[in-house]
């Protein structure tokens, strides 16, 4: 805490001290800068790092790559079905490796996966207003699109790294306690080892693009507030009341506006005739309300008076 009383953060403080060290420059005799590149400011390997080095990135990391594990114990100490080959999606999960990897797409996929986009978007600009950081980082100066780009995409890299280490971690766990083998949807259809980590990428692929909207809705709160918990909760609270509508079937049609309406179509890619309707009206959706968001956040924080 600085002696006026505001909030600061080591981490942020390093990033401005690393990045005025890349920008020393000096004024020329006709006041312009001499060597200032726009291009050179805030590089996205400094951001990147940075981001990494906050605990809360590591915790998230970390809790994705033991959430397999925890999955195993849990089946481990509960009671097991005699027949693996039937059931829903719990049911079947310890039928093969493949099938354990669909259950922790699935159990994750409501709340804990936005939950992380939420997180890595909605705290990347309003953290830095909150540590009173943001207006000497523009004071470099770095320009303000560049600013949302950067932050936008080390957000987008870390949410892609948890999203892919989770099907990852869990088909190594899943290899080890339950083999490989076919993967077995609850209509009886089996689909060949080799076939299903081809379908757990796609799925994979699904998911990440599916949530880009949560990415988009969390950075335009984070442009828009100065408190990143209220960027993260609200963006959360959002998703949890789509999720709720989506149960009420008397909105009938309406609930295919909803962007959490197809957020689970990648199950249908575990069939041996695939139907790729829900599948690409989900991508559709998810990429309509995502450009809208994005295009929101970059006009907020293009007007935006920064004060802290």
């Amino acid at each position: 805490m600085s002696g006026n009383g505001v909030h600061t953060d080591p981490a942020a403080l390093d990033e401005l001290t690393e990045a005025a060290r890349h920008e020393r420059t000096e004024v020329g005799a006709d006041g312009a800068v001499a060597g200032y590149q726009a291009s050179r400011t805030l590089r996205l390997g400094v951001e990147l790092r940075r981001q990494l080095r906050r605990r809360r990135t590591q915790l998230v990391l970390g809790f994705v790559v033991l959430l397999p594990f925890i999955l195993v114990f849990a089946f481990e100490v509960g009671q097991s079905g005699s027949n693996r080959r039937s059931g829903g999606f719990v049911d079947l999960a310890t039928a093969s490796a493949p099938n354990f990897v669909v259950l922790a797409l699935f159990v994750a996929g409501g709340f804990l996966l936005p939950t992380i986009v939420a997180l890595f978007f909605g705290d990347t600009i309003a953290s830095e207003a909150s540590w009173s950081s943001l207006k000497y980082l523009l004071a470099i100066p770095v320009p303000r699109h560049r600013v949302l780009r950067q932050k936008a995409i080390a957000s987008g890299l870390l949410s892609i790294l948890a999203l892919v280490l989770l099907p990852v971690v869990s088909l190594v766990v899943g290899l080890l306690w339950y083999g490989a083998g076919d993967a077995i949807s609850p209509t009886g259809d089996a689909i060949p080892f080799g076939q299903s980590l081809l379908v757990i990428a796609v799925s994979t692929v699904f998911v990440v693009i599916q949530l880009a909207w949560v990415a988009a809705l969390a950075l335009l709160l984070s442009v828009s507030t100065d408190a990143p918990l209220g960027a993260v909760g609200g963006t959360v609270l959002v998703a949890i009341l789509s999720q709720i509508l989506d149960q009420i079937t008397a909105l009938g049609g309406l609930r295919d506006y909803l962007p959490t309406h197809y957020s689970t179509a990648w199950i249908d890619l575990i069939a041996n005739d695939i139907d790729w309707t829900n599948i690409a009206a989900g991508v559709l959706s998810s990429i309509v309300y995502a450009t809208v968001f994005v295009l929101l956040a970059a006009r907020r924080f293009a007007t935006k008076d920064i004060t802290s």
